[in-house]
């Protein structure tokens, strides 16, 4: 714990009350200018600090930011979130930044963290709408040992684990669109980009980005009939730190659970929270389509479609489209 943070700590555990800087001074180990320095810092930041000459300081809230300490407070999880946070306040993109510090030899469980996105990226190239301050806009890092076919099966996981935060912290019915998003009423609510690097037959790592719509008011017109926020749907606004720790708890148990004991449980789970089990659907890949009614999520993370003439195909990626 850095000097700022554990200056933080004793600040919030003075329950309201006027903490003096000799005080922290004395438990702390350091001067009270230092304290001073550190308390600035901290008003920088956005954290409310009142202080006064006689009574020293007091502690009377955080800003609505994503901060790393406000991620750490409390935080149920043992790596992912804990250690390792990098936080902006603005970025082009999360994806971009978490692999740049991949390459560099960051550690597994760091987490990339933005108010903002200036170029925020989905699937096939899409952008992703990031307005400052009313989403989630995190990618994490990891280094699974597996090889390179096991990790498409590693969004399904991430998928499971945002629709099971959202289930514990909000009363929305998210649903799962195969492969990577996330809906609520049939509008999007939160994606997902999954990127891998190898080097040979082995990953060396895979950056998971996750981008959700928490206290976004409205949206473009070109988004207005495909996306949607919890606030849009709930009519009140939700603390994004406390959804961003249930995520992280979620998808430290599903993650660790995959890598020990494989995809089996998290398909099933997968299936009972899809939109797509039992519809029919369009699959378009890069140099065809396929249209059928959509069977199972097979062991492989691969989606069974019994096509229109009667054949059953494995889709392992496309764009889907449901009738």
């Amino acid at each position: 714990m850095g000097t700022k943070d554990e200056l933080l700590w004793y600040l919030r555990r003075g329950e309201g009350c006027w903490v003096s800087g000799e005080d922290l001074s004395g438990k702390m180990g350091i001067s009270r200018s230092a304290v001073w320095k550190q308390i600035s810092r901290l008003r920088q930041e956005g954290y409310a600090i009142r202080s006064s000459s006689k009574k020293g300081y007091l502690f009377l809230g955080v800003p609505e930011m994503l901060l790393p300490a406000e991620i750490r407070e409390g935080i149920g999880t043992e790596i992912f979130g804990r250690r390792d946070i990098a936080y902006f306040g603005e970025l082009d993109s999360t994806n971009r930044k978490a692999k740049e510090m991949a390459a560099e030899g960051a550690p597994e469980g760091t987490l990339v963290v933005a108010e903002e996105q200036s170029r925020g990226r989905g699937r096939i190239g899409r952008s992703w709408y990031s307005p400052a301050r009313e989403g989630i806009y995190m990618s994490l890092i990891l280094r699974p040992k597996l090889p390179p076919n096991e990790a498409p099966k590693i969004t399904l996981v991430t998928g499971v684990s945002v629709a099971e935060a959202l289930l514990a912290v909000t009363p929305l019915q998210p649903a799962i669109k195969w492969p990577n998003d996330i809906l609520v009423n049939g509008r999007k609510i939160c994606g997902i980009l999954t990127e891998t690097s190898t080097e040979m037959d082995a990953i060396d790592f895979v950056v998971v980005g996750v981008g959700m719509n928490v206290n976004t008011p409205e949206f473009p017109d070109e988004l207005n009939e495909i996306g949607t926020s919890i606030y849009l749907e709930t009519g009140k606004a939700f603390d994004r730190v406390t959804l961003l720790q249930e995520f992280l708890h979620q998808f430290e148990q599903l993650y660790f659970t995959f890598l020990k004991s494989g995809f089996e449980s998290i398909g099933k789970r997968w299936g009972e929270l899809s939109i797509l089990m039992g519809k029919d659907v369009t699959v378009q890949m890069i140099d065809r389509s396929c249209s059928g009614r959509v069977l199972k999520l097979d062991r492989d993370g691969a989606l069974i479609i019994r096509s229109e003439n009667g054949e059953l195909e494995k889709i392992y990626s496309g764009d889907i489209h449901i009738h």
